[in-house]
């Protein structure tokens, strides 16, 4: 079986229609974050096997999606948080299902401040015998 990319398949699809928010897009962590910023990663349980076959396995993929904006001013870090949330949730291409919004929370990635928030995205991946 010749293994496709779910890094290609996958992932950069989904960050190119996120390529389009007014945030820096990441098909995988970043080394440095530049805020407002869209980071793709993966979540718990990350593979659901849903077909297991000789010609044919299927998986269910699912991911976070962390949207972050800087915190500089809480009301204004929220509003754009929220703006930031609703462009991700209009860019999503078809077959991407899209569950719930974590509550927003400030964390610290090396001296900057960030309100991120976790939006919970699943597909489904075919690897098929080639």
């Amino acid at each position: 079986m010749t293994a496709t990319s779910i890094q290609v398949d996958v992932r950069d699809v989904l960050a190119t229609a996120l390529a389009g928010v007014a945030a820096s897009v990441y098909s995988a962590v970043p080394e440095a974050l530049i805020p407002p910023a869209c980071v793709i990663v993966p979540d718990s349980p990350y593979m659901e096997s849903t077909l297991i076959g000789n010609s044919l396995v299927k998986v269910k993929l699912n991911f976070v999606i962390t949207a972050a904006v800087a915190y500089n001013n809480n009301a204004g870090a929220l509003d754009g948080l929220e703006k930031l949330i609703i462009s991700i949730l209009g860019a999503m291409p078809s077959g991407y299902v899209v569950g719930d919004v974590s509550i927003p929370s400030v964390t610290s990635v090396g001296s900057s401040n960030l309100l991120v928030a976790d939006l919970s995205v699943s597909t489904y991946y075919n690897q098929e015998n080639i």
